[in-house]
This record gives structure tokens, C-alpha cells and sequence, in this order.
């Protein structure tokens, strides 16, 4: 398998100025435009959104989008229902229907006696929805929601090299048919920071974000690691311009961009973007 065909890409870029190494802002129209013909001419068949990612639906939805397989989600502190936000995903994608159905907050699929898991299925049944599937953060919302009974179509997850804290999730799910789509395979690009300028709560990953900077190929040799795992279906990336995604595409699948296996032992809250602090940067 082409290691381009699992790639996917984020959009939330597309509709928000999101990404603590986005020097550029919100991407602009005629780049994502650039984006897209490049992507499906290349074999990258993905693109993961949301309805809470700004304008970022209706950006691509501007596009033909017959050749790509789209992941959108819902959100369930929003005033509209279930129901209202995927006719307004699917209006804004100008789409009869999308690959993948998220829940961003998985709690919410077990919730009031499964209500929106049972609208999902509706949704599904009726041709809606292809697959449905929830956006996990953390390993008690996985196993809450598996415990459940649920079984997911989709799972997406962040992944990277430094965080693996899914990893055993992944293989069982994967080997019982469940696709497995991750993200934050840069870390919002932390990996890319300049490590004397980090604010000193990263101290206890310097030392590792310093050895691995050493690589020429750094994104090729992230993305790389997580494309070359079987259990992966989708990578997720995010790109401000084309001139990024043509260099990850350029750079994978080279023998020199292997990053070893590791088992890092990093504290959730580093790995958590949500946690971190609001400026990062000693400036």
C-alpha cells in the first residue's frame, strides 16, 4: 500500500488560525484550493473536519469533494441537536453524505441511555453516515465508551511519536475491523519549537525534542513512523500551504526516516495541548 493512500488531512486550519507553529494565520482560500487538486492527484483521499472548526466546511465544501472520503463531527455543547448539525455539515460540504461521523465528546454516545448513539445509527441506516465513530483524548473516555458495548466504526486518536498512550487500544480495535484514524501527528507542532525558547513547563521532554530535531527529514520521519504502523489506517496532518503537504509527501518512505520504537514515559498533561500553558514560547 502506498503510504500517501493513509494519509488524511486536518481542515481546521481551513476555518480557524489554529497551531502553535502557524506563523501564517487561517489558510486562504486559493491555497486550500492548490491543497486539494494536489491531494487527490497523489492519492490522499482524506480530509478529517468538523462542525465546530470555524468556516472550515464551508471552505472545502466550495469544492469538488466526489473523490475524497470526509470525516466530519458533531459536538454536544452546541444549542442545535444531532440531527441539525450534520444537515448543516452536509450543507455546508455541499454533500449528500460523509465517510465518517464523529462524536468530539465520546461521553455523549453513552449519555441519556445511548440517544445519540441510536440517532446515529438512524443516521447510518438511512445512508446518512457511512461509519460512525468518536474523537477520544483520554484512555478512561475509551474504555468508559467500550465498556459500554458500543462498537465503533471509527476511532480517531492522537498518536505520534511520543505519545503512544492508545497503542494497545489501536491493535484490538484494529483487528476487530475498526478503523483507526489518528491525529496531532506533529504535536501542534511542538517537535519543530525551538527548544531554548520553550517555557520551562516542556523541561522534562527537552532533552528527546533535541535528539530528534538532529533529523534532516524531521515531518517526513514523524509522519513516517505512523504511517508504517499496520494498525493505522489514517494518519491525519495538518497543512497551511501546499508547499507543506508536496514536502511530507516527498519526504515518506525514505529507509533514512526511521525513528526508532520507544516507550517514552511522558506525563499526559505535556501530551495534551489542552493542558499546556497559553504562551509556550519564551519570547
Amino acid at each position: 500500500m502506498l503510504l500517501n493512500s493513509k494519509i488524511g488531512i486536518g481542515t481546521v486550519q481551513f476555518g480557524l488560525d489554529y497551531g502553535i507553529s502557524n506563523n501564517q494565520g487561517k489558510t486562504l482560500v486559493h491555497e486550500v484550493s492548490k491543497i486539494l487538486e494536489f491531494a487527490i492527484n497523489n492519492n490522499v483521499n482524506y480530509l478529517d473536519t468538523a462542525y465546530a472548526y470555524g468556516t472550515a466546511e464551508e471552505v472545502i465544501g466550495n469544492f469538488n469533494l466526489d473523490k475524497f472520503k470526509i470525516i466530519s463531527k458533531y459536538v454536544s455543547n452546541s444549542k442545535n441537536t444531532l440531527e441539525e448539525q450534520i444537515a448543516t455539515s452536509l450543507t455546508r460540504l455541499n454533500q449528500k453524505s460523509v465517510y465518517g461521523y464523529l462524536a468530539h465528546r465520546p461521553l455523549d454516545l453513552i449519555d441519556n441511555n445511548k440517544e445519540n448513539w441510536k440517532k446515529l445509527q438512524q443516521q447510518k441506516a438511512s445512508g446518512t453516515i457511512t461509519k460512525i465513530g468518536a474523537s477520544f483524548n483520554t484512555i478512561a473516555e475509551i474504555e468508559k465508551v467500550l465498556d459500554s458495548g458500543i462498537q465503533l466504526d471509527i476511532i480517531q486518536v492522537p498518536y505520534n511519536y511520543l505519545d503512544s498512550r492508545f497503542e494497545n487500544y489501536m491493535k484490538i480495535l484494529s483487528k476487530q475491523g475498526c478503523e483507526i484514524h489518528t491525529r496531532s501527528t506533529f504535536l501542534q507542532g511542538l517537535f519543530f519549537c525551538n527548544i531554548d525558547k520553550l517555557d520551562s513547563f516542556f523541561n522534562t521532554v527537552k532533552p528527546i525534542l533535541k535528539e530528534i530535531q538532529k533529523f534532516e527529514n524531521l515531518s517526513g520521519c514523524l509522519l513516517q513512523y505512523v504511517l508504517e504502523k499496520e494498525y493505522v489506517s489514517v494518519a491525519n496532518i495538518g497543512v497551511n500551504n501546499l508547499e507543506q503537504l508536496k514536502n511530507n509527501l516527498l519526504l515518506i518512505g525514505k529507509e533514512n526516516n526511521r525513528l526508532l520504537n520507544t516507550d517514552f514515559k511522558i506525563k499526559s498533561e505535556i501530551l495534551m495541548p489542552s493542558n499546556w500553558p497559553k504562551k509556550i514560547n519564551n519570547d
